[in-house]
């Protein structure tokens, strides 16, 4: 009830701030024409002051060449335009009133005295652009992003590293939550990963990476948060765009999208749909020695998938300040695969094998996500703006694994004898249902910008496993290993963020308070394997950032974070996914939060060279370790613990570099020191410790290559040098390149791209674990060569503004479901 009181007396003190709050900003708009008068997009806009010419914003011109200056304070100021092979432009000083917009007359940027028919200005946006608060990739640009999907497109992002479990990680630390178009995804890894293979490159305008969100942004994520944003139709009237791809690696796959958008007056209707008919191939080794035995396992899998995904929506415009907006969008899947795996078993120090463990497994189900949303928007064009959605998802995961054990004297070849048999089935269905409530206000406070907000999140999962030994062709229940596990979470939040200028500094404060009520309930057929885990707890994260603009050409900017990351919900449940008798992976429904405290300090000179140095550290770390299973001393079996701290140190650089006119291209790389500590003491009474150190360091470069006839070619790669996952497994270095091409024909309606990514078949890895009594050697790769072919056609009216690219307020929520 305390708990309670605190969080009313919160909102209202909210309440308060907005009623008292003045509009003491005004607003500058603009548009930028070239040599014959024709939109500019991506011309520079940067704001100075006419009392010292000191930087005050810097923008980017949209698609159609205009531009928007918000939250200036009052005063005088002039404008600098600048646009690549064209003479920069100096505006008039003009003054800002309080609460008024100043719309400055169309800026036209020529080449005087120089032959304009000669003349060929090209906009292009630059592959990955780095601001004080994110770096971003422009996947638009790209070549070699084409013809991919989501979850591919975040490993050639920079600063971003997708691991073998498809766990992304930024600067050496999990932890990342991954944001659609501003709405945070609640999905667990596997089944994220699942849903972002569904999201074809096609689909994706950008892919922004900021490391130290502000109050406004859900508190999850310790690594930081990556937002997707989906392609956002610049264009007014119906238009659409058609997209078809092949890709070529160890097998054929298919893919193709379709997107439309018609607006008027009144209102604006959006649809989008994809689909994908994809198969692929991985190896997976995994070398262990445990209580005197040699455990040597070749594992060669095959997965398929055949996924559609889809959106419609509308928004009706009210008048020119309220905006009402409903969203349905979601995806459907059903995949299947087989893992054939081939265990040697012998003696520590002997090279005879004893017996081999031969698990041909197969396993087939479906995924279904579907998200509902309604959103209500005011904007007064004055700074004041009101945010409401409220959303329901749903989340289905019906899958079934077949999974038979045979050992075989010696090693198994044709001829061995078949010691026993073993024949496990597994069926897994889940169901999850989000819903949430948002409320977010942005308005103009003592010269400032002032964002408060509220969220309501109500999250129920249900997972029905059972577990069968089949005998006899009969399929026995297993009343040791079957369960009900239900997990009910209410979490509860109340954000303030104030930021304001003051001459050459920017200054940035906010509180997010969030309360978590949650219930774990195992019903387990056997009554005396029941459980339940209650938890109630409130929790405060600050966050801030000064910037300096010391002179028009260095920035310097500090922030500084707390956040939180919870377990995935079926990580919670003590279930047992089987790749065979001896290897099982297992939920620890006594999983707690990690916390994490994030400083960074951030150098930009000349709006493109950065350099940041950051420093976090984390309790209660959450990572997968592997263990000696209580019931089978030869099996061992991975679950999710709670590894003590983490300390994290990382100095990243960044810059784009024009080597010739044809020639661009763009460097990142990043160090870092991560240092792992903790204990454990299992039910044997068997103690684990984990002390390690390891410092590591990660290379990124694109090259782009503007060619004659027309043709665009690019040349990417990126080196992740030795490292550590799962909190003991040392890591050997990974490496990829990529190269593609570009044309574009039909008057720039069609683009043909050609791609092949990691040409050389270099992402592969291998890591080794000393852990308690365990030793364990582990590898393995996937079919990553791939030979894209990709053929995008745009048709309709070519002047339609877009859909609204708005957050609903689930997405968080959803990136905690797991399915597999």
């Amino acid at each position: 009830m305390k708990k309670r009181t605190v969080l009313s007396a919160l909102f209202l003190s909210f309440l308060c701030s907005m009623a008292f709050a003045s509009k003491e900003t005004g607003k500058i708009t603009g548009k930028v024409l070239g040599t014959e008068g024709e939109p500019l997009p991506f011309a520079n806009i940067l704001l100075h002051s006419m009392k010292d010419s000191s930087l005050v914003k810097a923008e980017y011109t949209e698609d159609d060449g205009s531009f928007e200056l918000l939250n200036i304070a009052a005063g005088e100021y002039w404008v600098n335009v600048s646009f690549v092979g064209l003479p920069e432009y100096n505006t008039k000083p003009f003054t800002v009133i309080t609460g008024q917009e100043v719309s400055l007359p169309d800026i036209r940027l020529s080449n005087k005295g120089v032959d304009l028919t000669e003349v060929t200005v090209t906009a292009r946006k630059p592959i990955v652009e780095v601001h004080p608060d994110k770096t971003v990739f422009n996947v638009e640009g790209s070549i070699n992003a084409t013809g991919s999907d989501a979850m591919e497109l975040l490993r050639k992002a920079p600063g971003v590293v997708v691991d073998n479990n498809d766990n992304i990680i930024l600067s050496g630390k999990n932890g990342v939550r991954v944001y659609i178009d501003g709405k945070p995804s609640q999905l667990s890894t596997s089944d994220l990963a699942a849903y972002l293979r569904t999201i074809q490159s096609s689909d994706i305008a950008t892919i922004e990476v900021i490391t130290n969100p502000s109050a406004k942004w859900d508190a999850e994520g310790n690594a930081g948060i990556i937002n997707i944003r989906m392609k956002k139709d610049q264009r007014l009237g119906g238009n659409g765009s058609v997209n078809l791809g092949y890709v070529r690696g160890d097998y054929n796959n298919y893919n193709g999208s379709l997107s439309g958008n018609y607006r008027n007056k009144k209102m604006n209707t959006f649809g989008s749909y994809s689909a994908n008919d994809g198969k692929g191939s991985n190896v997976f080794n995994l070398y262990r020695e445990q209580n005197g035995l040699v455990y040597d396992q070749v594992n060669l899998g095959t997965h398929e998938d055949q996924s559609h995904n889809f959106k419609l929506g509308n928004d009706f415009f009210l008048n020119d300040k309220n905006t009402l907006g409903v969203l349905f969008n979601g995806y459907y899947s059903d995949y299947a695969g087989n893992e054939n795996s081939h265990m040697d078993i012998s003696q520590m120090g002997s090279s005879l094998v004893d017996s081999a463990l031969v698990a041909n497994s197969k396993h087939n189900g479906t995924r279904q996500n579907y998200n509902f949303n309604l959103n209500y928007r005011f904007d007064n064009a004055k700074g004041v703006i009101w945010n409401m959605d409220a959303d329901y998802g749903l989340f289905k995961n019906d899958n079934e694994n077949y999974n038979p054990n045979r050992i075989f004297s010696g090693n198994g070849s044709e001829g061995s004898e078949l010691l026993s048999e073993e024949i496990f089935k597994t069926l897994g269905p889940t169901d999850i249902d989000i819903f949430t409530f948002k409320v977010d206000h942005e308005r103009p406070l003592l010269g400032g910008q002032l964002s408060t907000g509220a969220k309501f999140s109500y999250v129920t999962t249900d997972n029905d496993f059972r577990f069968y030994n089949v005998v006899n062709n009969q399929d026995v229940v297993d009343v040791e290993r079957t369960n009900h596990f239900v997990y009910d979470e209410n979490v509860n939040a109340l954000y303030g963020n104030f930021s304001r200028q003051l001459g050459k500094f920017s200054f940035q404060a906010g509180l997010r308070v969030e309360q978590t009520n949650s219930e774990g309930d195992l019903e387990a057929m056997k009554e005396t394997n029941n459980q339940n885990v209650k938890r109630d707890y409130l929790d405060f994260f600050p966050s801030g950032g000064v910037t300096w603009q010391a002179n028009q050409i260095n920035t310097l900017q500090l922030t500084y974070s707390r956040r939180i990351d919870r377990p995935s919900y079926q990580d919670l449940n003590p279930f047992e996914g089987r790749l065979d008798k001896l290897t099982f992976e297992r939920g620890n429904p006594f999983l707690n939060p990690q916390y994490t405290h994030s400083v960074q300090l951030n150098h930009t000179y000349k709006y493109m060279y950065n350099t940041s140095l950051s420093y976090s550290r984390t309790t209660d770390l959450m990572t997968r370790l592997t263990f000696i299973d209580e019931r089978d001393r030869n099996a061992s079996f991975i679950t999710w613990e709670n590894l003590g701290r983490q300390s994290n140190v990382s100095l990243t650089f960044s810059a784009p570099i024009t080597i010739t006119k044809w020639w661009n291209a763009y460097a990142n790389v990043s160090g870092y020191r991560t240092h792992n500590e903790g204990s454990f003491m299992r039910p044997d009474s068997s103690i684990y410790e984990v002390d390690l150190t390891v410092y590591a360091f990660n290379l990124y470069a694109q090259n782009t290559f503007n060619l004659p006839l027309g043709l665009v070619a690019e040349l990417s790669g990126w080196y992740a040098s030795p490292s550590v996952w799962g909190g003991t497994f040392e890591t050997e270095g990974m490496w990829s390149v990529d190269a593609g091409l570009q044309k574009k024909f039909l008057q720039d309606k069609a683009t043909v791209k050609i791609s092949l990514s990691d040409v050389f078949k270099t992402n592969e890895w291998d890591s080794k674990s000393n852990f308690g009594p365990l030793f364990m050697r582990a590898s393995g790769g996937w079919d990553s060569r791939r030979l894209r072919i990709n053929l995008t056609y745009n048709f309709g009216n070519q002047q339609v503004k877009s859909a609204r690219r708005r957050s609903t307020g689930l997405e968080d929520e959803k990136n905690r479901v797991k399915g597999e």
